[in-house]
């Protein structure tokens, strides 16, 4: 509490408090929302299995314009990349040594999760664990990361992509938005592959916003660059968000659910849709609309505290929320007191309060288990020296690794029969990949 006080006392004037707050309840409400819509079951084998409500309540789906908060993460992503970039660049560093800084923050923490899942899953292995029943436990666990391969491909491109910011300013989203529509049409009209640069595509065009709201601070930024940030152009972003969602949901081809309910047509967020999209826009002027209240409110001790704690392990609180649902599970089955009420029904409904206090106390534990590596990885920095040419292809090579070791999870089916829980040559690539981005994090390769 003491080291929390400190840090709060310490902060600079200037901070944009409200997109730390913005993180903070980004990945809160991710947790809430993977908890609270999950339904748990019993197979043929009577074995615990679970699935998600949504498909069972379509009466929810127009709450997801809200609970899809992954634009709003990659939105705070953009500002605080170009917060980063800038300041490093002002010490004297480069693309590659930022790269490498920035990757420790991401690759530490999910270097954790793998390396106890692959773990736990040759543990259960050589017990005569059935392979394809621990791919299932991982696959579930493992979720999460789907997300964290489309933000690790856009971190890289943050300095060439906002340095098309700097020339062309909010130009470079319309473009990005043009491109995430002619890859709707593919999925429409045909052929579908026109859609594969969405994954892409529409989550840069986010992330460039949050170029445009770092860039507003200074006022000398030209107008091109800049996010307005009044009350009025909230107001804007919103009715034109939600007009455009009506229109491409209710009356348009587009689901009206923003996350995947299986039997839609389209998946509105993999890749991203124009609907989604419309979505983000009218998040946007919601938070546009609410940024003056919550930035007198973080003014206050106690509230910035709360922010800093919880933004202090916030990556290991996302990585690690389904795992915990994982262990209460296995832990209520053994002990044969595992609820399995009906979706829908008041039983269900009841269950979910005792059923979100119990996970929180287990994602508590696993938080004070193995938060102290993220919150290390968060004070520690690379040399701001220059790199050679040679530290930059390694950096590449070490960066890749990471990148394809969780695509490649993320695309391994959850009934692969897979000792490790994860695919050998994906979680051997990740490790190689982390090993050398740990190696260039403590200067090898740079000049003087």
């Amino acid at each position: 509490m003491r080291r929390l006080r400190q840090l709060a006392e310490r902060t600079p004037a200037g901070r944009e408090r409200y997109v730390d707050l913005l993180r903070a309840l980004a990945i809160t409400m991710v947790v809430l929302g993977h908890w609270g819509i999950t339904v748990i079951t019993h197979d043929r084998a009577g074995r615990p299995s679970g699935h998600s409500a949504l498909g069972d309540l379509p009466w929810v789906w127009p709450l997801t314009w809200v609970a899809q908060v992954m634009p709003v993460f990659f939105l705070v992503g953009g500002f605080a990349n170009a917060a980063s970039l800038t300041a490093h660049r002002a010490r004297g560093g480069d693309p590659t040594g930022w790269l490498v800084d920035r990757s420790a923050r991401l690759v530490r923490p999910t270097t954790a999760l793998l390396v106890v899942l692959a773990a736990g899953a040759t543990v259960a292995w050589l017990r005569h664990a059935d392979p394809t029943q621990i791919r299932t436990a991982a696959w579930f666990a493992t979720i999460p990361l789907w997300f964290l391969v489309a933000y690790l491909v856009v971190v890289p491109l943050t300095p060439p992509m906002y340095a098309l910011h700097r020339r062309f300013g909010l130009a470079v989203p319309a473009v990005l938005v043009g491109l995430v529509a002619l890859g709707d049409l593919g999925r429409l009209l045909g052929p579908e592959a026109l859609a594969t640069g969405n994954y892409l595509f529409g989550w840069l065009a986010v992330h460039q916003i949050g170029f445009a709201w770092y860039d507003t601070r200074d006022p000398d930024t030209p107008r091109r660059r800049r996010l307005p940030l009044t009350r009025r152009a909230g107001a804007l972003l919103l009715a034109a968000g939600l007009v455009l969602l009506v229109l491409l949901t209710v009356v348009g081809p587009y689901p009206v659910v923003m996350l995947n309910v299986p039997g839609e047509r389209l998946d509105n967020a993999a890749p991203p849709s124009l609907a989604l999209l419309a979505a983000a826009t009218a998040q946007l002027g919601l938070l546009l609309l609410l940024r003056g209240p919550a930035e007198r409110w973080l003014r206050r001790c106690r509230p910035w505290q709360a922010v800093i704690a919880v933004n202090a392990v916030v990556l290991t609180v996302f990585l690690w929320h389904l795992t915990a649902a994982i262990l209460l599970i296995g832990l209520l089955d053994a002990l044969g007191v595992l609820p399995t009420p009906t979706v829908g029904t008041a039983a269900w409904w009841a269950w979910r309060v005792p059923w979100l206090l119990a996970l929180a106390v287990m994602l508590s534990a696993l938080v004070a288990v193995f938060g102290p590596i993220e919150a290390r990885s968060r004070r520690s920095r690379t040399r701001d020296a220059p790199s050679t040419p040679w530290r930059t292809v390694l950096a590449a090579a070490g960066y890749g690794g990471v990148v394809a070791g969780l695509l490649v999870n993320s695309l391994t089916g959850k009934t692969a029969a897979e000792p490790l829980g994860l695919p050998a040559p994906a979680l051997l690539a990740y490790l190689a990949g982390a090993g050398l981005l740990r190696l260039l994090r403590s200067g090898w390769g740079s000049r003087g």
